[in-house]
């Protein structure tokens, strides 16, 4: 790999206008596309073959109004007074009305008719149902929704409109955002010193950011690409694509301001630190193409969404940088006084250095310190609860959020995600007139059930043989006590289908959710299985060593136990919840598990990589255990810390994002970086290598034997390659494989 990337890089600088005019070409293609064909977003979450999503198919087929998304107007009196009076009344009247007008609404249901006013008459809710799906909803229909409102505020009632309908206008990305890159701007500048070594990342990362953000869109008139999958694809983009330019533009300087020529720095740099990256790249992809295993269909696109992200990041650090760095010449040579070069010639011990002798004087101590700080850290994991979001989670102030919160305050928080049955009578025994006792022998039992606030007398569809109860939950749509409910309720149905012969389905749109939350449960460990499963067998290839995979899994785990127990404490807890934004606390996405892992995985082992390779490498040519971490961590942790906290930047950047699903997610990872950079690699690593001595590097012959030889540090390129690399006098040692 590295000489194959030493000859690219040679290539890259030497063709440096080639590659330059060939990524201008594809951005140039890719962004017109996207602006002729614009995008194709979809906000829907299912999983095929599931029952409720059976059923809800099934319903829209035979009755479209039924089947699709659902909307909520709230009407309330002023204090005193009922909406039967003659005013409001008539506002109610032409509100509903003009309701029912709106583009695509296909029916919409009074509150005399679905009984949903309370006892004080001062607050009625009505229905409306679309004819289409959530995603298929224009954003013009739900405007006109809104609008419809308007007669009845004229006539003194307050009125919210909200419902599912609301969630499905996808993610906003804005100016707050940027502020990660404003701060990876200053860190790249502290690190480098140049103005122009500091904006070679982001020109290389938004680049590459660019191209494939707009290949995704136009991915979306084919796939089902949802705002979150471009969203995550945002923040890897621009996280992974910082930081790898980073490693090459680091080894590059380091070795300009040994005296080595430029075109043969870019070449070594891209053999070495480039392939670094290209494993690390790699890593990050197969893991998240491993979402696909799974089995969710939005989940595969939001894990391939984000791997063509990281292929795009890698490319553009293996190709466009090289180009970049031939443009920029001699210009990138650390000046003499600059802190670049001081580095390379000074004598007196690093930050990096004095932190290594700090950990390693006492590495049992810092081992268990460290550990026993991670659990603690881990312990409100226990309680981690996931769902997903609903308008309960909207940010404070929203209509939908204000309608939810009205709903919940006259009716309970079951009216905001009821549950449908759809009753299949085609096998009733006893025929039409058994099938009619039958369904309402089962209205009667499921009220009586615990947790049910309420259920409609079925309703016929256009199906001769098909007909829906409504079922309301007493408790909130991401409430345990509502996946109960919904589990309660087909577990009732099984015995109802052996006796009569009819056969219920519990669908709708909080149905699909428990559906999908379920089969992301379930999935959870399978998944951690396969992601410690790789861990453990690339870092043998790498590294040739069992102690090195087994520390390095062990740290991963840990910092996703600290970062699920932040999650927990923040999110549902409620910890710095008003610094945070958090508009309710509660459940967490329930896809948040396995994205954590897919990408903190890579991102774990970049940071893994790059602190044992420099070790690896000073202990393969001569140095001793505790030598050889003295010698080559260093110069790693300065990289790490910089690429680190641009990382920590990027993604806490998204945290202030007003939706439930990001926001999350962007403070998990940024957790998860933080503890995994600066705990996990950075302290423990060290210590363990400390403690563990020359066993550190050891494998047993026969699986040394076996294993592939893969050459991520350039110890198969050119002899001059190591010029000025290592200590005069040191000798390249054999590591020892059981021998």
């Amino acid at each position: 790999m590295a000489s194959l990337l030493y000859r690219l890089g040679r290539f890259s600088f030497r063709r440096r206008r080639l590659l330059l005019s060939i990524w201008l070409a594809a951005l140039a293609v890719v962004v017109a596309g996207f602006g002729v064909a614009g995008s194709a977003l979809d906000e829907q979450f299912s999983i095929p073959g599931s029952q409720s999503q059976q059923a809800l198919d099934r319903l829209k087929a035979v009755e479209p109004a039924a089947g699709g998304v659902s909307g909520q107007i709230v009407f309330t009196a002023p204090p005193g007074h009922r909406i039967t009076e003659q005013p409001y009344a008539n506002g109610m009247a032409a509100a509903l009305r003009d309701a029912s007008h709106a583009p695509q609404v296909g029916a919409v249901i009074p509150p005399q008719k679905a009984g949903t006013v309370t006892r004080d008459g001062r607050t009625a809710l009505a229905q409306v149902q679309y004819s289409v799906a959530g995603p298929d909803v224009k954003t013009t229909s739900v405007d006109a929704l809104k609008d419809s409102a308007k007669p009845a505020e004229k006539a003194g009632l307050t009125v919210h409109v909200g419902g599912a309908v609301f969630a499905s206008h996808g993610v906003q990305i804005g100016a707050t955002e940027v502020i990660g890159v404003l701060v990876a701007l200053v860190v790249l500048v502290i690190t480098f010193g140049s103005l122009l070594a500091a904006g070679m990342p982001l020109i290389t990362a938004i680049g590459g950011l660019a191209v494939s953000l707009s290949g995704l869109m136009l991915l979306g008139h084919v796939f089902s690409v949802s705002s979150t999958a471009i969203t995550l694809a945002v923040m890897l983009g621009l996280a992974v694509g910082i930081d790898y330019t980073l490693f090459i533009l680091s080894r590059h300087r380091a070795q300009l301001a040994r005296g080595m020529d430029v075109e043969e720095s870019a070449a070594r740099a891209l053999g070495t630190a480039g392939s670094a990256v290209a494993f690390a790249g790699l890593t990050v992809v197969v893991v998240l193409a491993g979402l696909s295993v799974v089995g969710i269909p939005f989940l595969t696109v939001m894990g391939l969404s984000g791997a063509l992200t990281v292929v795009v990041a890698v490319l553009a650090a293996t190709t466009l940088l090289p180009a970049l760095l031939g443009f920029a010449g001699r210009r990138l040579v650390p000046k003499p006084t600059s802190r670049a070069a001081r580095r390379e010639t000074s004598t007196k011990p690093a930050m990096g250095a004095r932190w290594i002798r700090a950990t390693t004087r006492r590495p049992l101590l810092t081992v268990l310190a460290g550990v026993a700080a991670l659990v603690v850290v881990a312990l409100p994991a226990r309680e981690l609860q996931l769902a997903l979001p609903d308008n309960g989670s909207a940010p404070q102030g929203s209509t939908q959020r204000e309608a939810y919160d009205a709903v919940s305050h006259a009716f309970g928080p079951g009216f905001n995600g009821p549950l449908l049955v759809l009753a299949d009578t085609s096998h009733a025994k006893g025929g039409p007139s058994g099938a009619r006792s039958e369904l309402s022998q089962v209205a009667s039992d499921l009220k009586k059930m615990p947790g049910v606030a309420a259920v409609t007398p079925p309703q016929p569809t256009s199906s001769k043989t098909d007909q829906v109860l409504q079922l309301v939950p007493a408790t909130a749509p991401d409430a345990k006590g509502t996946e109960d409910l919904v589990h309660s309720v087909r577990d009732y149905g099984d015995g109802v289908r052996a006796h009569s012969g009819v056969s219920l389905a519990v669908t709708g749109t909080t149905a699909v959710n428990v559906d999908v939350s379920s089969k992301l449960s379930a999935s959870l460990v399978p998944f951690a299985a396969v992601v410690v499963g790789l861990c453990l067998i690339i870092l043998l290839i790498v590294f040739r060593s069992l102690v090195v995979p087994l520390k390095a899994t062990i740290g991963f785990l840990l910092s996703v136990a600290a970062a699920f127990g932040a999650v927990v404490a923040v999110f549902q807890w409620g910890w710095l919840a008003d610094v945070l934004g958090v508009s309710r606390t509660g459940p967490v996405v329930s896809f948040l598990p396995v994205i954590l892992m897919a990408v903190l995985f890579g991102l774990a082992m970049d940071y893994e990589v790059f602190v044992v390779a420099g070790i690896h490498e000073e202990y393969a040519h001569g140095s001793d255990p505790r030598e050889a971490i003295q010698r080559g961590a260093p110069g790693a942790f300065r990289v790490v810390t910089a690429a680190a906290l641009i990382m920590i930047a990027v993604f806490a950047g998204f945290v202030t994002l007003d939706d439930a699903i990001v926001k999350p997610i962007a403070f998990a990872l940024a957790f998860g970086v933080l503890v995994d950079a600066f705990v996990v690699r950075m302290t423990l690593v060290p210590a363990v290598l400390t403690l563990v001595g020359r066993a550190g590097w050891w494998l047993p012959g026969w699986l040394a034997r076996i294993l592939p030889t893969v050459d991520i540090e350039g110890r198969g390129l050119p002899a001059a390659a190591h010029a000025g690399s290592h200590t005069a006098g040191h000798r390249p040692r054999e590591v020892s494989h059981g021998r």
